[in-house]
């Protein structure tokens, strides 16, 4: 597609990062094994890690060994490669790591990661007799492990089966669905997302056969992202199936453009004093909606002030999917649907994404998303950002929005926080270096969480800073949100959490390293 680019130099570079893709893609259930077990343990993360792997490679041994022992191992023996995949998959098997086994897809590793989780909670805590007392606390994590995971493994052998069976009838009702099916998803989608369950929606038809069950380049591939990436490699493929594409390429069209609409409608309708507050809010969370994909910061401000705008953006949203669909738009990506990844997985792949049809249905969109809120944001005198009868402009987070619609999750504990005042003056920090930025933010926050005796843990995820601490009503929630950069702020029981977008990883680190405390 692009001659300039067929040089040895630039193909042996492209090929090798394919490579290091791959090996993240071609290994989800390992990782999902090990990634679900460290992150579900509260502490000895290495013993969990450890004895998620363990676990995995337990599970698929047994798994062999019990198809062996039954006669139901298939054969393969002098196949063609692409036969022999295709006699796997047609038996519901395949191969992990080197070994035949059922095909769990990602399900096994999560199954693995959550055995593990429990059988971590309960072992870590025990004292062996003293003869073998050796092996208590984290050593005996992976033991148990082992024996655990050997008696899960024949459940799944005698029980996968009936699963697998239940899970292509749901891929097959889902593939059937049609358009109406693909709106329905993007509706049910957003819908899920104040309560923390989109996850459980998306995750199995990116990763599995709910997702739907693809023959590509002569090999059996389920589950979205994988048929998607395996579409962009095959060069006999000039378009992408919309199949694959139908519950994601939509997603693109109002993360990049609808959202930014909707934020530029409460931009106008802002109060004329308020405006240019308000509007440095809403832009900065637009772009970032734009450019990576993230939302929150958006979304649950307009959840917050009035259900009614988002119940209406779950509709468009909807409707987004519906459209692209029905143009057969082939573009896709693993995760965060923002112009970053646009242009890595669909402009840059060629003709057969059909890339440019995020541009010709998002620029209305833009306009649509406006017009509508800017409606109702006056018809029903919604206080959106620059619209409250307070003097305080803000984004609404996560804990704001689920408390105004009555949403619980996981809530421990009843102090409200309290305003603290911060011992540090104010500071520029566009006048420091990044290096100094982190630090002095990592200093800043760590006070604003009551000061290091008052942290007991500190984590992130791919957007949130995650701070545990003893006593929440010390913690300065108005000093990070106002001064210290961040777009949000959240409780989770002791957890407090801070909206950073991918900057959330790197003041984690330097508060651990501050603080002398590892992961």
């Amino acid at each position: 597609m692009f001659p300039v680019l067929n040089n040895a130099i630039f193909q042996f570079v492209m090929k090798f990062l394919i490579a290091l893709g791959d090996a993240a893609f071609d290994n989800l259930p390992v990782i999902f094994a090990v990634g679900v077990a460290v992150g579900l343990a509260k502490r000895e993360k290495g013993s969990a890690a450890l004895s998620g792997l363990l676990g995995f490679l337990v599970m698929h041994n047994i798994l062999n060994f019990l198809l062996s022992a039954s006669g139901k191992l298939v054969d393969t023996t002098g196949m063609e490669s692409t036969q022999a995949k295709l006699a796997l998959a047609n038996a519901m098997q395949t191969k992990v790591l080197g070994i035949q086994t059922m095909d769990l897809s990602v399900f096994g590793g999560i199954i693995v990661g959550i055995t593990v989780y429990f059988v971590h909670k309960w072992a870590v805590k025990q004292e062996l007799p003293a003869v073998i007392g050796f092996f208590s606390g984290p050593r005996f994590v992976p033991i148990a492990t082992m024996l655990c995971m050997s008696v899960v493994s024949v459940v799944i052998f005698f029980v996968w089966p009936i699963v697998q069976t239940g899970i292509s009838i749901m891929s097959v009702a889902i593939l059937k669905s049609g358009p109406v099916g693909t709106f329905l998803y993007g509706l049910l989608e957003r819908a899920l997302l104040p309560f923390g369950l989109h996850h459980g929606l998306n995750w199995p038809v990116r990763t599995t056969e709910l997702g739907g069950s693809w023959i590509i380049n002569g090999e059996h591939v389920v589950g979205t992202v994988s048929a998607y990436l395996a579409s962009l490699a095959d060069p006999k493929i000039t378009a992408i199936d919309p199949t694959i594409t139908r519950f994601n390429g939509g997603k693109f069209v109002y993360f990049m453009f609808g959202l930014s609409g909707a934020a530029y409608a409460m931009y106008k309708c802002a109060d004329p004093e308020k405006r240019k507050i308000a509007g440095s809010l809403l832009f900065s969370a637009a772009a970032t909606s734009f450019l990576t994909g993230i939302t929150e910061p958006i979304e649950f401000t307009f959840l917050f002030v009035a259900p009614a705008l988002y119940a209406v953006h779950a509709v468009l949203a909807g409707s987004a999917l519906l459209v692209m669909h029905l143009l057969g738009a082939g573009v896709a990506t693993p995760t965060g649907h923002g112009f970053i990844n646009l242009v890595i997985y669909g402009v840059l792949q060629g003709d057969k994404t059909h890339w440019w049809l995020v541009f010709i249905v998002g620029i209305p969109y833009f306009f649509i998303y406006y017009f509508v809120f800017k409606f109702m944001i006056l018809k029903f005198n919604f206080k959106t950002p620059g619209r409250e009868d307070s003097g305080e402009v803000h984004l609404a987070s996560k804990k704001e929005a689920r408390e105004k619609i009555g949403v619980q999750i996981q809530q421990v504990g009843t102090d409200e926080p309290q305003e603290v005042k911060s011992s540090y003056p104010p500071i520029d920090f566009s006048k420091l270096s990044k290096e100094e930025k982190t630090h002095e933010l990592a200093l800043r926050l760590i006070e604003a969480h009551g000061g290091p005796s008052n942290i007991t843990d500190v984590n992130a995820c791919i957007t949130r800073l995650r701070i545990d601490v003893k006593d929440k009503s010390v913690v300065d929630k108005n000093t990070i949100t106002s001064q210290l950069e961040a777009m949000g702020f959240a409780e989770n029981g002791m957890q407090m959490q801070s909206i950073y977008g991918a900057y959330a990883n790197v003041l984690k680190m330097e508060i651990q390293e501050i603080l002398g405390i590892g992961e």
